[in-house]
């Protein structure tokens, strides 16, 4: 494998358990709620058991690609490069116990809306699907495309997950946070805000 092939190899490692770590947490968080450090475990033995698993015994049809072209690369990177700017202001934001679930496990927290999230719902989602582009960009073969079309409805299924469990902690005022900020593009809010509706 090249160094591009890495770089995605790399990036997938990271990105793509995220939709399955939250498939452990979110259908049974009343269950997780009173077993929080298993909980914890579990997710992340199963994220990213299954992941690297995959990853190892598919790197050979996933990350074989003679060279990607110029532009591929260059936008490949520049997604990558958003993502880690977005993860930047997530953690900020958020905090990093957040964003590992620690207020779903628990069950209390506050709805944040401020910083990034006023502009966008799930901006670390948004990140996550840059950065998951960027990686098939980089990498080029046309399988690592249809696992992450897959994956994709794995990680759209789970913000549907999560976001069902925040209506249910958070009822009315959740509500109207999806009102008034939309899930990952935030152009709703950059037109309202100069007045355009």
């Amino acid at each position: 494998m090249g160094i591009l092939a890495w770089i995605a190899a790399v990036v997938l490692f990271f990105q793509l358990p995220v939709p399955l770590y939250w498939f452990v947490l979110h259908p049974n968080v009343a269950f997780w709620r009173r077993h929080v450090r298993a909980g914890f475990i579990v997710a992340v033995l199963f994220a990213w058991g299954t992941v690297t698993a995959f990853l190892v015994a598919f790197h050979g049809v996933l990350f074989a690609r003679a060279r990607a072209p110029a532009w591929a690369i260059a936008a490949g990177l520049a997604l990558i490069a958003l993502e880690i700017y977005i993860l930047r202001c997530v953690t900020r934001d958020l905090g990093g116990a957040r964003l590992s679930g620690k207020t779903e496990l628990s069950g209390g927290g506050e709805i944040v809306s401020g910083g990034i999230y006023a502009r966008v719902r799930h901006p670390r989602y948004a990140g996550t699907l840059c950065a998951v582009v960027g990686a098939c960009l980089l990498a080029g073969t046309p399988r690592l495309w249809a696992v992450v079309a897959v994956w994709s409805l794995l990680l759209f299924s789970a913000i549907a997950l999560e976001e069902r469990e925040m209506r249910a902690r958070f009822g009315a005022a959740y509500a109207g946070y999806c009102r008034r900020v939309p899930r990952f593009l935030p152009w709703r809010t950059f037109y309202r805000s100069r007045g355009v509706e």
